[in-house]
């Protein structure tokens, strides 16, 4: 049996992002792309006005060496932090912790004085739907990269 990857083995430091306009947030939705969670991996925090999900993210920025490496693909345990918070509602998301979610995509729609929604939308048709007062997201891996369970890189039909 091999050992684990590690930061070491590709990137020398964990990702550790913060998007606050639409071209960071277009960046940071790449980037997690393919995560998976479960339900009970969502935290709403009304007082604090913060939304945090914790993501098993597909290790995109290391895809391409992996393969060029011939080496496994990697995910790694990242949170993901969505700050200025004013309303979370879900549609399609079983809160549980034994359905498994997988996220696709986050999309950004103005509204008035720099608020707007973000679009957190999930596999099967699930959204989670946040009114912020501005973008304010911070994305951070927080454990060692693993290697992929499938082995394979995320694929999407045309």
């Amino acid at each position: 049996m091999t050992e684990d990857a590690s930061f070491a083995d590709a990137d020398p430091r964990p990702l550790s992002l913060k998007a606050e306009d639409e071209v960071d947030l277009r960046i940071l939705s790449s980037l997690v792309q393919d995560a998976v969670l479960t339900g009970a991996d969502i935290s709403h925090d009304v007082k604090a006005r913060r939304l945090a999900l914790l993501l098993t993210r597909f290790r995109w920025e290391d895809a391409d060496a992996a393969e060029a490496e011939e080496r496994e693909f990697e995910r790694v345990r990242s949170i993901l932090v969505i700050g200025d918070v004013m309303r979370v509602v879900s549609d399609g998301i079983a809160r549980d912790g034994d359905t498994v979610l997988e996220l696709l995509a986050i999309r950004w729609q103005a509204g008035e004085d720099g608020t707007g929604r973000l679009s957190l939308d999930f596999a099967g048709d699930g959204t989670v739907l946040v009114d912020v007062e501005c973008i304010s997201l911070d994305l951070r891996d927080v454990t060692r990269p693993h290697r992929a369970v499938s082995g394979k890189a995320p694929h999407h039909p045309d």
